[in-house]
């Protein structure tokens, strides 16, 4: 059976694979993020690849306006969503708490808490109407320990674990499935972001170990998404085998 999957933050990274692996099954995928071009051509690739059905959503998920205003223009054959991928997420500088820049702190949050509610808050109704549905959050290692410097990206994170529980017990009496999954490092541009662009910094970050890769997330995703409707992963966290906690790896420098 086709499924309609939407997914934030899928211009690249996890997203994206996200996005790939849910064209190979046939599903019909929503793509959400900022940088319109690139949706543009990741949908025309999956169109011609897989010939599968994409509908493109560019919207800022930081924005609860633009949030509403996206979802709202979905035409009525593409609002019945079975899955949402709560992928959006970012970290902005690796600084210690009394020496942040606040923007940053605003950035983290506004994406990683404020914008995943934004979007459930507009997709959970939808999914209550249908009388099914299953949301993944997409979370970390560092929602479950912090590292030094880790500060507020640590705390978003730690939300989001929070809200996925939260969302399961408000959720349960629809029959609406809500999972988190959770990498450790994995090799995507969430380094380059973090250190604002500086490539030679961020790639010294996966230096010395095999990370994860977003294909690997995604692959976690399709298994938790794919299993019967009386079956719920409600957390799965998911690392390297160089890596046993955050910030503890078996480099070979």
């Amino acid at each position: 059976m086709t499924r309609t999957i939407l997914i934030t933050g899928a211009t690249s990274g996890i997203g994206k694979a996200c996005a790939i692996r849910f064209a190979k099954l046939n599903d019909r995928i929503i793509i959400c993020g900022r940088r319109i071009e690139r949706l543009r051509q990741m949908a025309d690739n999956i169109r011609s690849t897989y010939n599968a059905e994409v509908f493109i959503l560019s919207f800022d998920i930081k924005q609860r306006k633009s949030v509403e205003e996206a979802i709202n223009s979905l035409p009525l054959e593409w609002k019945s969503i079975d899955i949402l991928v709560n992928n959006a997420g970012l970290a902005v500088g690796l600084d210690p708490m009394q020496g942040g820049n606040i923007n940053d702190w605003e950035e983290m949050i506004d994406t990683n808490i404020k914008g995943l509610l934004y979007i459930s808050r507009m997709i959970s109704p939808m999914m209550i109407d249908a009388g099914k549905g299953h949301i993944v959050n997409i979370g970390s290692i560092a929602g479950k320990e912090v590292y030094p410097k880790g500060n507020v990206y640590c705390a978003t994170k730690f939300a989001v674990n929070a809200l996925t529980k939260g969302m399961r017990l408000d959720l349960l009496e629809y029959g609406i499935k809500v999972s988190q999954v959770c990498p450790g490092a994995t090799e995507t541009e969430f380094s380059e972001v973090r250190f604002k662009g500086d490539k030679q910094v961020a790639s010294q970050v996966y230096k010395g170990y095999e990370p994860l890769t977003a294909e690997d997330i995604a692959e976690a995703v399709i298994w938790v998404t794919g299993l019967p409707a009386h079956v719920n992963v409600n957390d799965l966290v998911i690392m390297p085998t160089a890596q046993a906690a955050a910030g503890h790896f078996n480099k070979k420098l």
